[in-house]
């Protein structure tokens, strides 16, 4: 007994090195760093002074969370309905669905953004194929706008929110339909009374995974429209590496302030994610 306790604590033993070497040593020299000067000298406030003084740093949260949001949100309202239709096919069709679905989760960064470009920039090849018939569908989008960075964010939040919800639905019993077809109750009703209020705490959790997931994408954003629009991730890269000189302690405080509004938004979540289970009991 006491040599297979020996071999899984040295089974176990690399694995936690991992997590210490890139995940506490990082996130140590992070927070360290930010509290650091220009010159990396000695300690102080200024950076974290200088991110809550600028008006610029707060208009780059106030867009990364407003992206988030709405990219969020129109991700899960579409999955929701997706997941449902998902399930309603065979075991076999559902398995090939979720292939699909999570190697789309993961195609993200500048090749999404390459993609993208290629299809409906403004020479895409939508672009030019809809200007050829003289359609004016695509006339008035700007793939490198707002809501070109809302329509690229949802593509790879809605196949990730699938992916999240799919064991929830999988955990409504039929059982549970059957017995409230025998009371009379419709689909409708069976949904609004006992299948949405089950599977409403973990939508709320998965909005919050990509409410997160959101704020911390960067590869997207910057392949597409550089360094033109103003979001938190884009500002951290732009002060690591320096458009013109890099402020890593700069970029630090940014990125603390930034983990921080995400250890919030996840509390949040949690507590209203506790409130609905409780009102529901």
């Amino acid at each position: 007994m006491k040599r297979i306790n020996g071999m899984l604590l040295a089974s176990i033993i690399p694995f936690f090195i991992l997590i210490f070497l890139f995940l506490f040593v990082p996130l140590f020299f992070m927070i360290y760093g930010s509290f650091q000067t220009d010159d990396g000298t000695g300690f102080t406030f200024k950076q974290y002074l200088t991110v809550f003084q600028n008006t610029y740093y707060h208009q780059a949260f106030i867009n990364s969370i407003l992206i988030s949001l709405i990219s969020s949100f129109i991700a899960i309202m579409f999955a929701v309905f997706a997941t449902y239709s998902l399930t309603l096919f065979s075991k076999k069709i559902q398995d090939r669905i979720l292939v699909f679905a999570n190697l789309t989760s993961n195609f993200a960064g500048i090749p999404l953004a390459f993609a993208f470009i290629v299809l409906l920039g403004n020479s895409g090849l939508f672009t030019i194929f809809f200007r050829q018939f003289g359609w004016d569908t695509l006339s008035s989008f700007n793939l490198y706008s707002w809501s070109g960075l809302v329509l690229i964010y949802v593509y790879f939040q809605l196949p990730l929110a699938v992916m999240l919800l799919y064991p929830v639905y999988q955990g409504i019993q039929n059982q549970w339909k059957e017995a409230a077809s025998l009371l009379g109750a419709s689909s409708v009703q069976f949904w609004l009374r006992i299948g949405f209020p089950v599977i409403l705490p973990s939508i709320a959790g998965t909005f919050s995974i990509l409410f997160a997931n959101a704020m911390g994408a960067y590869a997207s954003a910057y392949a597409l429209t550089g360094s033109t629009y103003n979001l938190v991730t884009i500002r951290i890269g732009a002060l690591t590496s320096g458009d013109i000189f890099a402020k890593p302690e700069l970029g630090s405080a940014v990125a603390v302030i930034l983990g921080l509004t995400l250890v919030a938004a996840m509390l949040i979540n949690e507590w209203l994610t506790r409130k609905v289970r409780r009102d529901l009991s």
